[in-house]
């Protein structure tokens, strides 16, 4: 309702600005977000693409590094079947006949100065001397027997076929600059496949590059070769800071790496390297079992068309613009009329129901206003007729309950007045006539339904005044009123028919004197009033029986139910109204009044 009053009285204007505002920060944040699924798609799109593109490339480097490879092998075959080298190794000493070994030198280094890749050769015969040919100067080698070479035994059972080994130069050479991958085979008779001896052809890494150099093609691809083992032979970068990036990468993401490369053949990794993001993409497996990596930076800005989203940013803004000018403009045609209707149903919670006159710019807001107005003539007409019935009911039942009430008490005074003029006692007969005189005056009070509690006690005493002449020594009356309750409102006859009930149904059965004690205090707020005695009690289903079964016809104190049922329709079907009792030690009945009750119901 503060909305409404707000709206209808405080700022007129502000909905008609809202309304636009709103729809468009929805429009806003909904292209906005549009914006954002649309990029994330794309820029994964193009991720995607460059991954794919880089598996490519890798698996052009491993095909190019796999013909090289091949070709160093055709070359092997060509120089282990040269007859110099067959007529040399067959006499067991590399060393036997120079003008032999010089033969074999000049083919060998002919064949190099053809072959770039070969960085150089070596052979070994079957006592361990070695014969070099190189391209550069040849390195200081250790003395060492090369059957204690680590590959040795491979090499001799794989029965001629080439095995790549990475760094073979360290054994037996003290130093060496770069990667150098060697290439070994064993060297057998042609005639009748005798070992003669080992063929080593080294490759530098800078060859295994020149490989596949073409294939980058200006790309910012960073490519690394790793061997059977996972030991780097290539890292290559197209640049200083490039280089240690890649090499940072391998060496702290090897586990990782490794892993994958356990998992699958082929693949894509991301790795964190300071504050950016790379895409790693390997590819594993093959011939020689080398692992070929390739490393790029991940969703660059580069592969962004950063003119198509300066674009959709300024179409953004003047769409949005245009959008909350048009909806201003729109939304007051709407507004106003609809503050003047919130201006009438402001006033319809006290009971004004005004209604309003009917605006003429739009169909739907005319049905609008004479559907309210009708619904305005309808409730008002409505509610006044439920008051009218609610009252001639409410009524109706309150004033047969009384008349009930009322012819009872009185049957009961007039047998007691019978019995004492039967027994001669005209003193006694007169008492109880004045005092039944007093009560009708209290109980007509008026003619008010309403009376107070002071008043409703004195009504209690002339009755208790009555029953004491008719029952002597069968009860005894206490009370205890305090003075700030007398002036508290209560439905007239409510306590004289718990009183008589406590004595007919509680105090007589008894058979000996009994106590009816009358207490009203104020507790908390409300006036509670107990009418306790010490008579017979009553089980628990009986107090179920008078309190839920009346409508089966089977009450057991009319003047009980009667009181119940004037209480719960005065005070609209609250709880005030208890018993407590117990056979053989009394009743209790408790009435818990709140003060300052105004029936609508009284007269």
């Amino acid at each position: 309702m503060e909305s409404i009053r707000s709206l209808s009285y405080g700022k007129p204007k502000k909905l008609a600005f809202k309304i636009p505002f709103v729809y468009f920060l929805v429009i806003l944040l909904t292209v906005g977000f549009s914006y954002l699924v649309l990029n994330q798609i794309s820029a994964s799109s193009a991720q995607k693409k460059i991954n794919e593109a880089s598996l490519q490339t890798v698996t052009s480097i491993r095909t190019n590094v796999d013909l090289m490879i091949e070709n160093v092998n055709n070359y092997s075959k060509m120089i282990f079947s040269d007859r110099n080298l067959q007529n040399l190794l067959r006499q067991g000493d590399v060393y036997a006949n120079l003008q032999a070994q010089s033969k074999v030198s000049a083919y060998l280094y002919n064949l190099m100065q053809a072959v770039p890749i070969i960085d150089s050769v070596h052979i070994y015969d079957n006592e361990g001397h070695r014969f070099t040919v190189a391209t550069q100067e040849l390195p200081t080698y250790m003395e060492v027997d090369i059957k204690d070479a680590p590959w040795y035994d491979q090499v001799v059972n794989n029965k001629g076929r080439y095995i790549l080994r990475l760094d073979n130069r360290r054994w037996p050479v003290e130093t060496a600059d770069g990667n150098i991958v060697s290439f070994i085979r064993l060297i057998r008779d042609i005639d009748n496949t005798a070992p003669l001896g080992v063929l080593v052809i080294d490759i530098k890494d800078d060859a295994l590059v020149q490989a596949y150099s073409k294939l980058l093609n200006g790309n910012s691809l960073q490519i690394a070769i790793l061997d059977e083992n996972n030991q780097t032979i290539v890292a290559d970068s197209t640049d200083e800071q490039g280089g240690v990036v890649l090499h940072e990468l391998l060496d702290t993401n090897k586990t990782m790496l490794e892993e994958q490369f356990r998992r699958s053949d082929s693949g894509y990794l991301t790795m964190h390297f300071g504050s950016r993001t790379y895409t790693v993409t390997y590819l594993s497996g093959g011939a020689n079992n080398w692992k070929f990596v390739s490393i790029s930076p991940h969703n660059s800005m580069e592969s962004r068309n950063q003119s198509l989203v300066l674009l959709a940013l300024l179409l953004l803004i003047i769409n949005g613009i245009i959008f909350f000018v048009s909806s201003f403009v729109i939304s007051r045609s709407i507004i106003k009329p609809i503050q003047k209707l919130l201006r009438a149903m402001n006033k319809a919670p006290s009971g004004n129901f005004m209604k309003v006159n009917a605006e003429q710019n739009s169909f739907e807001l005319e049905q609008l206003y004479n559907g309210y107005n009708q619904m305005i003539e309808q409730i008002d007409q409505l509610l006044k007729r439920v008051i009218e019935e609610q009252k001639t009911i409410r009524k109706a039942e309150l004033n047969a309950l009384q008349s009930q009430i009322k012819p009872h008490f009185l049957y009961n005074t007039l047998d007691s007045i019978t019995s004492l003029a039967l027994s001669g006692d005209n003193e006694q007969v007169c008492d109880l006539i004045e005092a039944l005189g007093s009560y009708y005056r209290l109980s007509v009070s008026k003619g008010q339904d309403v009376i107070t509690v002071g008043e409703e006690i004195e009504m209690v005493r002339n009755y208790l005044k009555i029953q004491s002449v008719r029952y002597q020594d069968v009860f005894e009356a206490q009370f205890e009123v305090e003075e700030d309750c007398s002036q508290t409102p209560i439905p007239k006859l409510v306590l004289q028919p718990l009183v008589e009930n406590s004595l007919y149904h509680g105090i007589r059965p008894k058979g000996t004197k009994g106590v009816i004690r009358i207490s009203i205090k104020n507790v908390d707020g409300s006036t509670k009033i107990s009418i306790s005695d010490d008579g017979i009690g009553m089980s628990r289903e009986e107090i179920e029986q008078i309190l839920f079964t009346e409508r089966q016809g089977q009450i057991k104190s009319f003047g009980l139910w009667g009181t119940m049922e004037r209480l719960r329709i005065f005070y609209d079907d609250r709880d005030v109204f208890h018993i407590e009792s117990e056979p053989g030690t009394g009743t209790n009945i408790t009435l818990i009044l709140p003060n300052g009750v105004d029936s609508p119901w009284k007269i």
